[in-house]
């Protein structure tokens, strides 16, 4: 469980973030429906990642901050965990995207990174590197955890949070919706994305100015 003081803590020295309608991204913004933003970078193994390396699969983007709480609710809870083995274990591809800066909450280099994922037995396909923000300004990511779908024809299929729980508590994990699982299934199953967009929660993304 999240220790209380650590959570009053953190939230204290965050910003809760509840963005607008997800639709509403800007014009020159990712949309639903539309080919997504194309983006190279450097996985947490040093190795170059791009979305074109993934055409033809699924693509989950989760943006990420090991210090949000609202982060850690998924992860202590292990809900983001299992989800990710949930999904890649038929074969969708999964990103976890740190654009946090040196200096800056949640920045990860490649050695922190790597340890975040073996000691939260988190399972995603690679972690993405992106201190100068250029993936996350990209998708207009605004929060931990900002969630996107790529279709395998590379289109967006969804973004949003990951719930309808807008809090970092734990317990709210029970009897939520989550939006990512329900939208997986319904990729898999060959339908349409009934919530392709949804209001977004957490800490806001500290882009390097």
């Amino acid at each position: 469980m999240l220790n209380r003081r650590h959570a009053l803590t953190a939230i204290a020295a965050t910003t809760l973030f509840l963005a607008g309608p997800a639709l509403a991204v800007g014009a020159q913004g990712p949309k639903i429906g539309a080919p997504a933003p194309s983006f190279s970078a450097t996985n947490a193994d040093g190795k170059p990642v791009s979305l074109a390396d993934y055409k033809g699969k699924t693509v989950v983007l989760e943006w990420t901050n090991d210090e949000c709480p609202f982060v850690r609710k998924h992860y202590e809870g292990k809900n983001m965990q299992a989800l990710q083995k949930k999904w890649t274990g038929k074969d969708v591809v999964w990103l976890t995207i740190i654009s946090s800066p040196p200096g800056e909450q949640g920045y990860a280099d490649a050695a922190k990174a790597n340890k975040l994922t073996a000691d939260r037995s988190a399972a995603p396909t690679a972690v993405v590197l992106d201190p100068k923000g250029d993936v996350g300004r990209a998708f207009k990511a605004q929060v931990t955890p900002h969630m996107y779908i790529i279709k395998g024809d590379g289109t967006l299929a969804y973004m949003g949070g990951i719930d309808d729980k807008p809090s970092a508590r734990i317990e709210d994990l029970k009897g939520a919706k989550n939006y990512v699982d329900v939208a997986l299934q319904e990729i898999a199953d060959g339908k349409a994305v009934s919530t392709p967009t949804s209001r977004p929660y957490g800490c806001t993304v500290k882009f390097t100015s």
